[in-house]
């Protein structure tokens, strides 16, 4: 039996566009001889579809265009992702299901039962868990047909109580088969990889994994989707971060015609990766690896490009400073959407250095972005002649630094209100955590490009785009970063050295440590405590902010709920 894998990238709520990539897929199938196509989770309607699953037209569509791609299907077998209706009253009204469609009907099915409710996922919020378990029969073939979460229930400490390939083996099968809708974090590929290998080492049986590709608002579907064979070893393997196809003979995965090689992939309960790593130096080399760099460009630059096009967005705008972080999304923005669709706006006041200028002028010159300089001290000045009244008699502070970054963000949306632009945001993670940035100025934006990018990794990531010829000026690398609101003023000022405060925040946020498990591994009393308070009294902060593009295992936004009043740590 063949088996095409179809990797596809498909927009939340948008049928016909999804329908008419299987279709394709379908046609595609039937010319290179294929018993089988296989999509990946939720593909006739794009995950996460959230809460559009409580509308009935929603569900209604996602019925008429299964019964569409089953008339396509003839004799070709199409396994498509879709919610049901649930047949049993009690519990929830909907099931993830992967159907098996054949001759105009569906053939068999086979329902999710492990249901993430963890970081990005709320899947129990909308699906009723599987309760019995059928392999189906296909050409002669027994297909254990399971979705996503259901092959991550291995190792020592399970989070479910069943996993359904136990009850599945139990039947015989001869081929697993996954559809999945796993994200991409820069952790999170080889653990992918390694999960399939387990669980074919386990049941003795191969298996194909089909996992979607393309971005949906701030999370990113990154593909690389495979074929086990029965020995282990990774016999087919699609791109990354692209749609892809690949044809597989399902009689090599059961009798491989190769001998049985060594597995390249780390086994998960070895704990060897430099992620579970506890020392100082382990950790930052991971944050800014170059591998680790590779892959946040691509999904950065998918995150951007599929924000894009799915909202009929065609021109991005933003502030450039002269700094790192702006020269890195312009960089990124012009890559994925083009040079002529990125306007940058140069917007110096009093404060600013003239090299800050001349760096950001040559970076839109390197890239061939348009750009244009507007001074802000006028609209600046009219602010305090305004507030003149209220102010007298108060010395220069922190409202007044805030009125420059709130003079840009003003001017920034005003013209991306009149040309139609969408204003991409330069914040940091760093800056995000520790609340390092002004509300209505340097947070705004309809996207944010880096703020699951600690500033650590966002100077690595400068180095990497640089690789193949400076595209980032030098200056802007080797400078101390600064907002630039007050004479001489440093990000060291207010922060501390960013190497010692990504350390601590990465502990924090990503592994969830507290101050004293932190404060054991070298860091600084005071510190610790200081820094994890900035982070949990500037929740108010982030509740306000833009969509994040998710590159790490723990990033703001709906994959990090922390209550804003609240006084722990704080």
């Amino acid at each position: 039996m063949k088996v095409l894998i179809a990797q596809q990238n498909y927009h939340i709520g948008n049928f016909e566009s999804n329908k008419a990539k299987m279709l394709d897929a379908i046609a595609k199938a039937k010319d290179q001889g294929a018993d089988l196509v296989v999509f990946s989770e939720l593909s006739v309607c794009g995950y996460p579809p959230r809460d559009l699953l409580e509308f009935t037209d929603f569900i209604e569509q996602c019925e008429k265009t299964v019964q569409e791609l089953a008339a396509a299907a003839d004799n070709l077998g199409v396994i498509v992702g879709s919610p049901v209706r649930n047949p049993d009253a009690a519990g929830k009204d909907l099931l993830n299901a992967a159907l098996l469609l054949y001759q105009g009907e569906v053939y068999g099915q086979a329902f999710k039962t492990l249901l993430p409710n963890y970081d990005v996922f709320d899947e129990y919020r909308y699906f009723e868990p599987a309760s019995n378990w059928r392999v189906i029969q296909f050409r002669g073939i027994k297909i254990a047909l399971t979705i996503c979460e259901d092959i991550w229930n291995l190792g020592d400490n399970p989070l479910y109580r069943i996993c359904p390939m136990d009850q599945l083996i139990q039947q015989g099968p001869d081929l697993m088969i996954n559809i999945s809708a796993s994200p991409f974090d820069y952790d999170h590929d080889k653990d992918r990889a390694e999960v399939v290998r387990r669980n074919v080492e386990k049941y003795k049986v191969p298996m194909i994994y089909c996992n979607a590709v393309g971005a949906q608002t701030e999370i990113v579907f990154d593909g690389g989707s495979m074929a086990c064979n029965v020995n282990g070893e990774i016999a087919n393997t699609l791109d990354f971060f692209s749609e892809d196809y690949s044809l597989v003979d399902v009689d090599e995965l059961i009798r491989p015609s190769f001998p049985k090689g060594k597995a390249d992939y780390l086994l998960l309960n070895q704990e060897m990766r430099v992620t579970r790593a506890n020392d100082p130096d382990s950790i930052m080399q991971y944050l800014t690896g170059e591998s680790n760099m590779a892959q946040i460009k691509e999904a950065l630059k998918l995150g951007i490009s599929d924000y894009f096009s799915k909202m009929g967005f065609k021109k991005a705008i933003l502030g450039s400073s002269g700094g790192i972080d702006s020269a890195v999304v312009l960089t990124l923005a012009v890559e994925a959407l083009g040079k002529d669709n990125v306007t940058a706006l140069l917007m110096p006041s009093g404060f600013s250095s003239s090299h800050s200028v001349d760096d950001a002028v040559k970076l839109s010159e390197h890239l061939g972005n348009p750009y244009h300089i507007i001074p802000i001290e006028a609209v600046y000045d009219t602010f305090l002649n305004t507030l003149s009244p209220l102010f007298e008699g108060t010395s220069f502070g922190l409202a007044e630094e805030n009125l420059q970054s709130r003079s840009r963000g003003n001017i920034l949306m005003s013209v991306a209100n009149k040309f139609g632009h969408v204003l991409l945001n330069t914040s940091n993670k760093s800056e995000l955590a520790t609340g390092y940035g002004t509300l209505y100025g340097d947070m705004a934006g309809g996207l944010s490009i880096l703020g699951d990018l600690y500033k650590t990794q966002v100077f690595a990531l400068a180095r990497f785009l640089n690789l193949n010829g400076e595209l980032i000026p030098g200056n802007i690398l080797t400078k101390a970063p600064s907002a630039e609101l007050r004479p001489n003023q440093k990000d060291s000022d207010s922060l501390p050295d960013y190497e010692l405060l990504d350390r601590i925040l990465y502990l924090y946020i990503e592994r969830r440590m507290g101050p004293a498990q932190i404060i054991e591994l070298g860091a600084d009393v005071a510190l610790v405590n200081r820094v994890l308070k900035m982070v949990n009294v500037n929740e108010y902060k982030r509740n306000q902010f833009c969509p994040v593009i998710r590159v790490s295992t723990k990033s703001f936004g709906t994959g990090r709920r922390i209550p804003i009043v609240a006084k722990y740590l704080s």
